[in-house]
């Protein structure tokens, strides 16, 4: 759990200032549980610069509750939490400094989202709170106000979780939970997990992720390791410690997720889980009578795959398709084994290119424009799908042919614009595997909206 927050004061000499604002908002990793904003009576003058800054002056002041009466309520709110906000060290030596006038020593691990900027979104012309948030298209309202800056922060956060592919946060955090000594249950850690799509992540004792996956339902694919017999079930029965997880809504983004986490962190039960997720490809052969052939093999990295299936039999059918779709003939493509003509000639649906009678130019045209439509080597796209909430959509950008990442949006900003979309963009790695989720959702999806661009 953390508590994000944000501290407004009266200005003046060091550890001498005054408290005139607070709001902490208590955040879960997913959504905000909790929150507490005030005003508070410094028993001190402004400074004025401070009161034109804030819009906060001494006479909204002299009715709003002293610290002292305030204290007890931030103890409970940040009890048990990761101190979070922006420029950390201000706003906690404020807070302690508070504290300690009442004779209260205030101790809190702290987390500071200026330097988890730098770390994970480099090369910012600026890391103050309103260049940068607004240089990554997160909405803010009420600037130099504890609430607005502190909502703002809370925005940021999420957004560095997310980008935050290593998980050290996450791992940092569960570490400060195993120093309590307490061991949860198997029940107790499902009880937590929510019943939608995206990203889960298992941890053992020392923080480390020993397992990552992905589902439409978590609860229900944890809950299906919990109760497994097969060794990794096992494995991660004894070593569950924690879960953590990211929802995601679109099924797409968690299996890139997916993808690109288990390549970075490298969890020890996943290792053989990512040699077998595509095992055969699609492939274009010339052959001796220069027409081009399109046939499934078992996957070789050696060769340049058009697009790729997890089964032989997801191949063929796809490949059926493609054929009756683009005039295609099944001989050619290894469909139909005969010496003589295909079966679809004999029914006039192909038109002769097993027997000869159609040129190879014009029947390699047609190959030519399914590799076009099927694969994105040059393409620039906008995938268009679900969101984590109803209000919410998510966009998976393909430049060039080349996958860049992925962003989240509210429905009341309509993402069309690549330039804009990049402002908020995680970026992801680009590989071979993520263009074969990527080909493959596509294929299969009913929801997915394409923007050409």
């Amino acid at each position: 759990m953390y508590a994000i927050l944000d501290i407004e004061t009266t200005g003046g000499q060091y550890n001498e200032e005054g408290i005139t604002e607070i709001a902490i908002y208590k955040f879960d990793g997913l959504e905000v549980v909790d929150q507490f904003i005030s005003l508070v009576n410094p028993e001190i003058p402004i400074q004025p610069f401070v009161a034109k800054l804030t819009g906060i002056n001494n006479a909204m002041l002299r009715s709003a509750p002293k610290f002292f009466e305030v204290a007890k309520r931030i103890i409970e709110i940040t009890s048990d939490s990761i101190i979070v906000a922006h420029n950390t060290s201000f706003d906690y030596r404020i807070l302690r400094t508070e504290f300690n006038r009442l004779g209260y020593q205030f101790e809190a691990k702290t987390l500071c989202t200026v330097e988890l900027a730098k770390k994970l979104i480099p090369e910012q012309p600026s890391y103050s709170l309103g260049k940068l948030v607004r240089s990554l298209g997160i909405p803010m309202a009420d600037r130099h106000r504890a609430s607005g800056d502190a909502m703002a922060t809370v925005k940021l956060f999420k957004l560095l979780l997310e980008k935050d592919v290593e998980k050290t946060i996450i791992k940092d955090f569960i570490k400060i939970e195993v120093a309590k000594g307490i061991t949860p249950k198997l029940l107790d850690l499902l009880n937590d997990l929510p019943a939608k799509t995206g990203v889960y992540y298992i941890h053992n004792k020392d923080g480390n992720i020993i397992y990552i996956g992905k589902s439409r339902n978590i609860k229900k694919r944890v809950n299906q390791h919990f109760t497994g017999i097969t060794n990794k079930s096992k494995r991660i029965q004894n070593d569950v410690f924690t879960i953590s997880f990211e929802e995601t809504g679109s099924e797409l983004i968690a299996l890139l997720k997916e993808s690109q986490e288990i390549k970075v962190n490298k969890p020890i039960l996943n290792r053989s889980q990512r040699k077998n997720i595509f095992i055969y490809a699609l492939y274009l052969e010339k052959d001796k009578d220069n027409y081009l052939n399109l046939r499934i093999q078992k996957t070789d990295g050696r060769k340049r795959e058009i697009t790729s299936f997890s089964t032989l039999q997801e191949g063929k059918n796809f490949l059926f398709k493609i054929t009756e779709r683009y005039h295609l003939c099944q001989k050619l493509n290894g469909l139909y084994e005969t010496k003589k003509e295909c079966f679809q000639y004999k029914i006039k649906e192909c038109d002769g290119a097993c027997l000869g009678l159609v040129a190879p130019e014009i029947y390699n045209a047609r190959v030519q424009e399914f590799i076009t439509d099927y694969s994105f080597e040059h393409a620039n796209m906008i995938l268009l799908d679900k969101g984590r909430t109803i209000n919410e959509r998510s966009a998976v950008l393909i430049e060039n042919g080349v996958y860049k990442g992925y962003a989240f949006y509210d429905l009341n900003y309509q993402i069309t614009n690549p330039e804009i979309l990049k402002n908020i963009l995680i970026p992801m790695e680009n590989n071979r595997d993520v263009r074969s989720i990527i080909q493959n959702y596509i294929r299969k999806s009913k929801t997915l909206k394409i923007i050409n661009f």
